[in-house]
């Protein structure tokens, strides 16, 4: 059973996710400070983790930036905080999800389930014309041979573009492809995770430009330019 760790340090919220969660067949743990999570993280994995930004030690943008120095388990932000600003700086640093309070634990509990469904691996090595492979098994993208240090949404992203190529997706069909609402007011973080997967694809080679940008369109990925 996934194994869901419940950052909050309202009392009350966290009952009321332990007891949804585990009505769905989750097992849990709860703690009420980021430090915690990011030891409870490195001492028992989690495969999912809910988490407040408002808690007392540190904050959970914070939390979260140091947990993407070791994992990247599926992180779900709760906030009282619905600003756009906040949404878009949830989702750079690396969320999967952002829910604001109050929240109905229902639908938290069938996000979490979204979410653990779209991380599954899917089986097969997948080689995707001759200068990409990828390795859905590991979560792996090589180019040119060389391994790509991506992040998870990175990697998606990537993914998406390879299996369909010369095609252009939009930025709402690229959030799509992450799992992520086209009107949660994400679509400016596409840019910057498409600026983060060219910069690293020139790491390997400078003067190519397998993503090619169609403004006002969105992106697609070119092989002739690979």
């Amino acid at each position: 059973m996934p194994h869901i760790l419940i950052v909050e340090d309202e009392a009350a919220i966290a009952d009321t996710l332990v007891f949804a969660l585990q009505g769905e067949g989750f097992t849990t743990t709860w703690v009420s400070l980021g430090a915690a999570a990011l030891e409870h993280q490195q001492a028992t994995p989690a495969d999912l983790i809910i988490l407040d930004i408002g808690l007392p030690d540190i904050s959970g943008f914070e939390t979260c930036k140091q947990l993407r120095r070791f994992s990247e388990v599926p992180v779900m932000f709760l906030s009282a905080r619905d600003g756009e600003i906040d949404r878009v700086v949830g989702l750079e640093i690396g969320a999967d999800d952002y829910v604001v309070k109050p929240f109905s634990p229902r639908e938290v509990a069938a996000r979490v389930r979204a979410i653990l469904k779209r991380m599954a691996p899917r089986p097969g090595i997948e080689s995707t014309r001759a200068l990409f492979l990828v390795d859905s098994e590991r979560v792996l993208i090589t180019y040119r041979g060389q391994p790509l240090s991506l992040t998870r949404h990175e990697y998606r992203l990537l993914q998406c573009l390879l299996e369909q190529p010369e095609r252009v997706f939009s930025r709402e069909q690229l959030l799509d492809a992450l799992g992520i609402a086209s009107d949660a007011g994400y679509e400016r973080s596409i840019d910057s995770h498409i600026k983060s997967v060219r910069a690293k694809l020139r790491l390997v080679a400078a003067n190519a430009e397998p993503i090619q940008t169609h403004r006002g369109l969105g992106y697609s990925y070119s092989p002739g330019s690979s």
